[in-house]
C-alpha cells in the first residue's frame, strides 16, 4: 500500500468513526501505538491523519490530554470529506433541513445578482450545464454533475467573489441535496422547467423574477427530499459515484 493510500484509508476510518458517533465529543481517540496496530500503518501515517482531522475541526490535540473529539459545532461542514463521512453514517433530517435553509439564504440572492451582472460567458456556461441536465434526463447519464455545475455557475455569475468561492465550498453539500432529491425517478424531469425558469429570468435581466424562481426551485427540492425521507429507502452515499440516469424509453 502506498503512503498516500495508507493515509487516505486511515483518515477515512477515523473520520467516519468520529462523525458516525463511535467516539463521542470529549472522548479520547486511541493512542498512536493502538491506531498503528489497528490500521497496519506507521506512526507517521497516523500523525498525518490526526493533523487532517485537526484541520477539519473534528479533534484537538494537547501534550497532556492527547487527541480528543470536538463537538459537531466545531466541524468544518463545508469540507467534502466531512459531508461524505456524515452521509455514510446516515443523513439526519436536521442536517438536511439546515442545508436547505443555507440554500434559501445564499442561492436566491446569487440568482438576483446574476440577473444584474452575468456576462455572455456566464450565461453560456449555465446554458451548457442546463443542456447537460436535459440530455441526462432524455438520454441517460450524469444529471447530478450538470445540476451542480448549473448552481455553481449561478454563484459565479453573481460576480461576488465570496459567493463564487462559497460555491466551491458548498459543492459537497449541494451534491448531497441533489443526490437525495433525485432519488424519485420523476424528479429530474420535473426539475428541468424550474431550472429553466431561473435561467430565463437571469437571461431576461429580471432580478426579482430570478430570485422568486430560485426559491421555487429550492422548495421543490425540499419536497423531493421529504418524499425520499418518508419512503425510508436507503439514501445515496457520497463515497460512491453520482447516480447515472437511465435513458427514457419511447412510447
Amino acid at each position: 500500500m502506498s503512503p498516500r493510500n495508507a493515509h487516505g484509508r486511515t483518515l477515512d476510518s477515523l473520520g467516519e468513526a468520529i462523525v458516525g458517533g463511535r467516539y463521542a465529543p470529549g472522548d479520547a481517540v486511541p493512542p498512536e501505538p493502538q491506531l498503528c496496530e489497528a490500521f497496519g500503518v506507521s506512526r507517521t501515517v497516523v500523525r498525518e491523519a490526526v493533523k487532517s482531522l485537526v484541520a477539519k475541526g473534528l479533534v484537538s490535540t494537547g501534550p497532556k490530554v492527547g487527541t480528543r473529539v470536538l463537538d459537531a459545532s466545531h466541524w468544518n461542514w463545508f469540507d467534502a470529506e466531512v459531508v461524505a463521512w456524515h452521509s455514510r453514517s446516515g443523513l439526519a433530517r436536521d442536517f438536511l433541513g439546515e442545508l436547505q435553509e443555507l440554500r434559501r439564504v445564499i442561492e436566491p440572492a446569487a440568482a438576483r445578482l446574476a440577473a444584474e451582472r452575468a456576462t455572455a460567458q456566464d450565461l453560456a456556461e449555465i446554458e451548457a450545464a442546463y443542456a447537460g441536465m436535459r440530455a441526462a434526463v432524455e438520454q441517460g447519464g450524469d444529471y447530478v454533475g450538470h445540476d451542480l455545475a448549473f448552481h455553481q455557475g449561478l454563484l459565479r455569475a453573481s460576480h461576488n467573489r465570496m459567493l463564487a468561492r462559497m460555491g466551491l465550498a458548498l459543492a459537497a453539500l449541494l451534491r448531497t441535496s441533489f443526490e437525495i432529491s433525485s432519488t424519485r425517478s420523476e424528479a429530474p424531469a420535473l426539475s428541468l422547467p424550474r431550472h429553466r425558469a431561473v435561467l430565463d429570468a437571469v437571461v431576461a435581466r429580471s432580478p426579482a423574477r430570478a430570485e422568486r424562481a430560485c426559491l421555487r426551485l429550492i422548495a421543490s427540492a425540499q419536497a423531493d427530499i421529504d418524499t425520499a425521507l418518508a419512503s425510508r429507502r436507503r439514501l445515496p452515499a457520497l463515497g460512491s459515484p453520482a447516480v447515472q440516469l437511465r435513458a427514457r424509453r419511447g412510447p
